[in-house]
């Protein structure tokens, strides 16, 4: 059988299933199963004096990882075809670090639909990761670090909360204010 010439990868294996009927043997379709990277759980994960995050592998993904990579390494482009927002972006950019993808074999696709028409069409029209857009999500996720890893804490003590969720709202106004 034929090495596929390119590799897409969605978030979901619903997504993959369905857009794998839509393309030819020149692709193969994979699923990330969402993030594979993330700030570690048990420690605040974020410098606070450079406000460098130090993301790791999530725990149990490592088969997914190492699957990713191999299919990666005998494709000539891979195509990050996460969600269409901050969040998808956030992922396509992990997968890029992650799996070690040259820029040069590595492009963005997005869709609103999982039509025939939108995955060929967004396949014509790759573009770059779009760098503002993780450095939201990015900042996002630290300030839900930075504020709720403590708050956690407290919440836990006090009223029996698991987690103080996610906090950028707050933080924000308490910015603004």
């Amino acid at each position: 059988m034929k090495t596929p010439a390119n590799l897409v990868i969605v978030a979901s294996p619903s997504k993959a299933k369905t857009i794998g009927k839509y393309l030819g043997p020149d692709f193969a379709v994979k699923a990330s199963m969402g993030h594979l990277r993330d700030l570690p759980k048990s420690v605040m994960g974020v410098d606070l004096e450079s406000f460098d995050p130090r993301y790791i592998p999530v725990k149990g993904k490592e088969a997914i990882i190492s699957e990713l990579k191999d299919a990666a390494k005998s494709v000539d482009t891979v195509y990050l075809a996460t969600d269409p927002d901050r969040e998808g972006e956030a992922i396509s950019w992990h997968l890029k670090e992650l799996l070690d993808l040259p820029e040069n074999k590595t492009c963005r696709v997005t869709f609103n639909e999982i039509t025939k028409n939108a995955v060929v069409n967004a396949l014509s029209n790759p573009r770059a990761i779009d760098q503002d857009l993780v450095k939201s999500q990015e900042t996002r996720r630290m300030l839900d670090r930075i504020i709720g890893f403590k708050l956690s804490k407290l919440l836990q003590r006090k009223i029996s909360s698991k987690s103080a969720g996610r906090v950028q709202s707050v933080a924000l106004r308490l910015i603004c204010e």
